[in-house]
């Protein structure tokens, strides 16, 4: 891979600061002071007088902004180009205050390549704070508005951010005088073998952008990833983490997670509940088909319960009992609502056939035997002993 090369910069002619110096050494103070003591004097005056300025004077402007937009939609962008802002009145300072003093006749290559970088780093540093407010505006309102929209908004933010992070390493890298386009070139040779390498990472990245742009969950939804289910706590670069009922965090890799059927639980319109009683053959039909009305009276009635479909029949004949099918739908997808629900309705079964008198099977099956074959098959003792 091609190395990165510092690329030469021309010496800069005697810059202004430094020709005020003299012009102020030999104006008020002449023969006073040797010239350097003096350059190392105003390096310090410039120095105090820039971070007094970027400290208070930078504050004392940004107040007055904040109050002048006050009314302005986003509240964000004056708060985080502050602190950038200030650093940056700093560094100029700091330019202008190394053109004084000795350090920029010795090695004036060093000391212009680092005030290029510096500046770049700290426009680039602004420009970042400044798209971060913005989508921490648009975060703010998509939580109001389209709140499963905002719980995509952290990884769209890394996202960008791992981007502009690799964008402002090459851009400081070209303004301290590298061959940044020579080190692209080499980086592909070497990216195609990173990339070999990645394959799990780049596949993991790939899955969270489906994941985010066909958006078949959101954090905070109930939903099952193969055997894994559970509330979506985190929507990540590499994996997808899940709460299970149990407490336990599974983490499932993204690439896994764009290839697999997933079931969404919070996106249900309603829950199903199908039941089947047995009931004994010794209840007769003028018995169970009153208690059949009843549950569907029950069911109708319920708040819970869904009007939509509601079945309650006697479905079938089995070995031991007669099969009531009870089918209806909890109105509240919610799973504790569900439980309620279906809580309250079994309690309200169990009171029906206790009043219409049908007794349940139990589940083991029942032998009966003749009477006159049953006092057969027990053997009589004989008389008097």
């Amino acid at each position: 891979m091609a190395a990165l090369l510092p690329v030469p910069l021309p010496v800069a002619p005697l810059a202004a600061p430094q020709r005020l110096v003299e012009w102020l050494q030999e104006r008020f103070f002449p023969g006073a002071m040797d010239f350097t003591t003096a350059r190392w004097l105003a390096f310090l005056l410039i120095m105090l007088v820039s971070v007094a300025v970027g400290r208070f004077g930078v504050a004392l402007i940004f107040s007055r902004i904040r109050r002048f937009s006050a009314h302005a939609k986003n509240q964000l962008m004056v708060p985080a180009l502050e602190a950038p802002a200030s650093t940056l009145v700093v560094l100029i300072g700091l330019v202008a205050a190394l053109t004084v003093v000795p350090l920029w006749d010795a090695v004036p290559h060093l000391v212009q390549l680092g005030e290029q970088g510096a500046l770049s780093a700290v426009v680039l540093w602004g420009v970042a704070c400044a798209g971060g407010a913005m989508i921490d505006h648009f975060a703010v309102g998509a939580r109001e508005k389209r709140p499963h929209v905002a719980a995509f908004i952290p990884l769209i933010k890394r996202t960008v951010a791992s981007f502009f992070v690799v964008f402002s390493v090459l851009v400081v890298l070209e303004s301290l005088g590298f061959e940044v386009k020579t080190f692209l070139t080499g980086l592909g040779i070497g990216g195609l073998a990173f990339a070999l390498a990645a394959q799990d990472t780049i596949a993991n990245l790939f899955g969270s952008f489906v994941v985010m742009l066909d958006q078949p969950f959101y954090v905070g939804e109930s939903i099952r990833v193969l055997a894994h289910e559970g509330t979506v706590e985190e929507i990540g670069l590499r994996s997808t983490r899940l709460r299970t009922d149990k407490r336990a965090q599974v983490v499932i890799p993204n690439k896994t997670v764009a290839a697999e059927v997933i079931t969404n639980f919070t996106r249900m319109p309603q829950r199903r509940v199908d039941t089947v009683l047995g009931v004994t053959y010794d209840n007769p039909p003028d018995r169970i088909q009153p208690a059949l009305e009843d549950l569907r009276a029950l069911l109708r009635a319920d708040r819970g319960v869904h009007p939509g479909q509601i079945v309650v029949s006697l479905s079938d004949f089995s070995d031991s009992s007669l099969r009531v099918q009870i089918l209806y739908f909890t109105a509240d997808p919610d799973w504790e609502s569900h439980m309620a629900v279906r809580e309250r309705v079994n309690l309200g079964i169990l009171r029906v056939l206790a009043k219409r008198g049908v007794t349940l099977s139990y589940p083991s099956p029942v032998i009966r035997l003749d009477p006159a074959a049953a006092r057969a098959a027990v053997p009589q003792s004989p008389a008097g002993s």
